[in-house]
């Protein structure tokens, strides 16, 4: 597995896949690009919004989530998507909001991708270890949801 030793490496290939792939490998590969240069992430996908609910586009994990449409409000996807804001679970064991996919996930961070306020989609990431997402990656995921905003 590679492991990118900086946040900017990683935007500046999201860039240049943005610019070169037409809109659904583009997402493909940068969902593929995510889980495999950091090794804290366990589980990405983008979600993007469909009237009232949530529909799961690319992802790549060890396994399919059973969570293929999240309706807007529910879950920690849905409060993130009706929030328009970012959510970090530290512990995914104490949010009741967190719709249980993985036995191994631990915490997630939901980052909603938005163009002039609206909710477009998200990326949706869970980790096996427990507080993985710190600042630095709320920083690079709300940048990768700002570039992936004049894409879908």
């Amino acid at each position: 597995m590679v492991i990118f030793l900086e946040y900017g490496i990683a935007e500046h290939r999201i860039q240049e896949l943005l610019h070169v792939h037409s809109k659904s490998i583009a997402l493909k590969k940068i969902v593929d690009l995510l889980y495999e240069g950091f090794e804290k992430y366990s589980w990405v996908g983008i979600y993007l919004v469909k009237g009232d609910e949530l529909v799961l586009g690319p992802w790549n994990g060890a396994q399919a989530t059973e969570h293929t449409k999240i309706p807007l409000g529910r879950g920690v996807c849905g409060a993130a998507a009706a929030s328009g804001k970012t959510e970090v679970v530290d512990d995914v064991s104490k949010d009741k909001r967190y719709l249980s996919c993985f036995l191994s996930t631990r915490s997630e961070i939901v980052v909603p991708i938005k163009k002039s306020q609206v909710v477009l989609g998200e990326i949706d990431i869970d980790s096996d270890k427990p507080a993985a997402f710190d600042a630095h990656d709320v920083v690079f995921l709300e940048k990768v949801a700002d570039m992936l905003s004049t894409h879908i």
